[in-house]
């Protein structure tokens, strides 16, 4: 099963969980631990649950995607929260789960408690999601789980992603010009990143910023996969770039590989941050790369990391000076094209 496949499958799995777990915490507030009601109470929560994630499956890819994406935060909360008070309503007034339990359904019984416990829970369930998509998914269960409220030392690959010509483009484009072309450039880069089983760091003005564990990005040559699936993607994309902006994006990247610190900081707004020589590295190394042959420089440090064999040539660099490192820094580079 590929990364995207697997990703999909553990967020509908862990929605179903959720929707499970809100039925059963209903049922149990309000009969008890009745046996046949937590039964029909885990019912409702899983239909409820396994529609909205089917719809959020659906709003993750596809024209749904880039629609929901092109709305203000309030629109598309709005729209999820319909499309959810859809299913909650007539679920919950024609008695699905009761019925789908094989019991006949109480007609005295109170219907509009758990409409509005379903709804209540569906809309946290959103805002979780509006959430989670802005920090990211990993960086969220990071926090809530405390992972680096002590900040700890890992051995990361770092990949660096950078939009040659921005400054030309911004003045070409103007300031919201470019913005939607960032915007959509980053957008078309999650595909990859997300087959690779990389994950985002941040995005800094014009640029993007992929990491991976050492276990994980040294399998199949992951971060440098992710790149050239990067530049494939764009290329393949050129024409409708080329159609709305009148330019198609490329990138330049550098890697590197290494110890950094990791742990959260901040007060008001908390956000988890990596620190350390590598991360300075690897800017430098992607300033480096912007006047070399394939638009991508990688340290030897992460090159040998890896399990198998490159996918594609690499050429050898030598030994570059970079700046704010004394002794300089043995690279490789890509085959240009």
């Amino acid at each position: 099963m590929d990364a995207r496949s697997q990703r999909n499958l553990r967020f509908f799995a862990a929605i179903l969980t959720a929707g499970a777990l809100g039925g059963l915490i209903f049922v149990t507030a309000h009969a008890g631990f009745m046996p046949q009601q937590i039964l029909i109470g885990i019912i409702y929560g899983v239909l409820i649950s396994g529609a909205i994630g089917t719809f959020e499956l659906l709003a993750s890819s596809g024209p749904l995607r880039d629609w929901l994406g092109s709305l203000p935060f309030t629109a598309s909360l709005a729209i999820r929260s319909a499309f959810y008070a859809a299913v909650i309503i007539p679920v919950q007034y024609f008695d699905l789960g009761v019925r789908i339990a094989g019991l006949t359904p109480d007609p005295n019984q109170d219907t509009w408690a758990p409409i509005i416990f379903s709804a209540v829970f569906a809309v946290a369930l959103n805002l979780l999601f509006a959430i989670t998509n802005i920090i990211g998914p990993r960086a969220f269960l990071h926090l809530i789980t405390g992972r680096y409220h002590t900040p700890a030392e890992e051995s990361r690959f770092v990949l660096f992603v950078d939009i040659a010509g921005s400054t030309t483009l911004a003045e070409r484009l103007g300031g919201l010009g470019i913005h939607r072309f960032l915007d959509q450039t980053f957008r078309s880069l999650t595909g990859p990143i997300i087959d690779c089983r990389g994950e985002v760091l941040n995005y800094v003005g014009d640029e993007i910023i992929v990491t991976w564990s050492e276990a994980s990005g040294a399998v199949d040559c992951r971060p440098l996969r992710c790149f050239l699936a990067m530049r494939d993607i764009l290329q393949k994309l050129q024409g409708r770039f080329e159609a709305e902006f009148g330019i198609a994006p490329r990138i330049r990247g550098s890697l590197h590989f290494g110890p950094v610190i990791i742990g959260e900081i901040g007060d008001i707004k908390r956000a988890i941050v990596f620190n350390g020589d590598v991360m300075n590295t690897a800017a430098r190394l992607e300033e480096l790369s912007r006047n070399v042959d394939g638009g991508f420089v990688a340290s030897r440090a992460a090159i040998e990391q890896f399990k198998t064999a490159s996918p594609v040539p690499l050429h050898d660099l030598g030994v570059r000076d970079i700046r704010g490192r004394s002794g300089g820094i043995a690279v490789v580079g890509l085959a240009a094209g």
